[in-house]
């Protein structure tokens, strides 16, 4: 049985990351009940996938102010070089790997959806843009300057030039 399974609680009400992330989910789970002899197959579909998903979702970010060197980028930037080192992982015969990660995965993604891309979802709404053209329906309610850290008040880099006064 797969550890994470698709849910209401993870749409955002953006249908082309809704869609995204359902296949996501899906394709985890054939990872989660492959057999050995399919596992690597498959943790490969995955990983083509999640690397599209991200480069979508950096996009999305980087053409609507939302900082493309925030943390979601670098989240999907480790992310990925996580499934990677377990893809050489896998081709070297080290199959549990695979299942870890898999299975941390399904842990982790709840996580990333419900709070790093539903604040993207929210900001891509408020601008009316269209993930599928690529067009903002309301280019005055785009920020005036790049939007850093994660787009929210708890997450970004203003107390940054202080830290890095205090030391020098």
């Amino acid at each position: 049985m797969p550890n994470l399974e698709w849910s209401d609680a993870l749409a955002l009400d953006l249908p082309a990351m809704d869609d995204t992330h359902r296949e996501f989910v899906d394709l985890l789970a054939q990872v989660e009940n492959a057999a050995d002899h399919a596992l690597l197959a498959h943790w490969r579909v995955l990983l083509d996938h999640t690397d599209e998903h991200f480069g979508r979702e950096d996009r999305w970010m980087q053409d609507t102010r939302f900082s493309s060197s925030n943390c979601h980028s670098v989240q999907h930037k480790v992310v990925l070089q996580v499934m990677r080192e377990g893809l050489a992982g896998g081709e070297a015969g080290k199959l549990g790997m695979l299942r870890d990660m898999a299975r941390e995965l399904g842990l982790w993604f709840p996580q990333h959806a419900q709070t790093m891309d539903a604040a993207l979802a929210l900001h891509l709404r408020g601008i009316g843009y269209d993930p599928v053209t690529g067009v903002v329906a309301m280019p005055a309610a785009l920020p005036r300057d790049i939007i850093h850290g994660c787009g929210g008040a708890s997450c970004t880099d203003t107390q940054a030039p202080a830290a890095t006064a205090q030391a020098a």
